[in-house]
């Protein structure tokens, strides 16, 4: 591989250098320190000519409802009496109500994985911790601790607000 092959296999690994070079917020330098992968002034060259050829970094608002359900848990999908009540099943698991002590964030219209994937980065950069998370059809759901819920949905609202859109390079 070249140089400039490499340097973009290492940004790719890196999705937080990719968006930092869509919005051209990049230091390149320390950008190549970071990747580490060949001396710095060529990876930082190769850095730059990358960011010429990406789309400009745009978001979206997405149109969708969120609503809060208390008192989630998990359970065996075998002792759900009513398959339409699980919010989520994953794995012989299902997240269903009265059956624990987690809150639901959900929402409901324009909602797809890349929805789900900002919404979970927000969620990680103001510490609340999620215990399950899908998305499917036009409905999303993320699962948090009971104290978490409020301050969840606020921060749910505001990610569906500006989901950054798929780049295509």
């Amino acid at each position: 591989m070249t140089l400039a092959a490499d340097t973009r296999s290492a940004v790719r690994r890196n999705p937080f250098v990719f968006e930092a070079l869509r919005t051209g917020v990049l230091n390149y330098t320390a950008a190549a320190r970071y990747l580490d992968v060949g001396d710095l002034d060529p990876v930082a060259a190769a850095l730059r000519r990358y960011a010429d050829e990406l789309p400009d970094y745009e978001s979206d608002s997405r149109d969708a409802r969120v609503t809060m359900q208390s008192d989630l848990g998990a359970v065996e999908v075998a002792e759900i009496e009513d398959e339409n009540e699980a919010l989520l099943a994953v794995g012989g698991r299902a997240l269903v109500p009265d059956a624990g002590s987690l809150t639901g964030v959900l929402a409901t219209g324009a909602v797809d994985a890349r929805a789900l994937a900002h919404v979970l980065d927000r969620l990680a950069i103001e510490r609340t911790d999620v215990a399950a998370a899908g998305v499917a059809g036009d409905t999303l759901v993320v699962a948090v601790g009971r104290r978490a819920g409020p301050d969840a949905v606020r921060t749910v609202e505001d990610a569906l607000d500006s989901v950054p859109t798929t780049p295509t390079d």
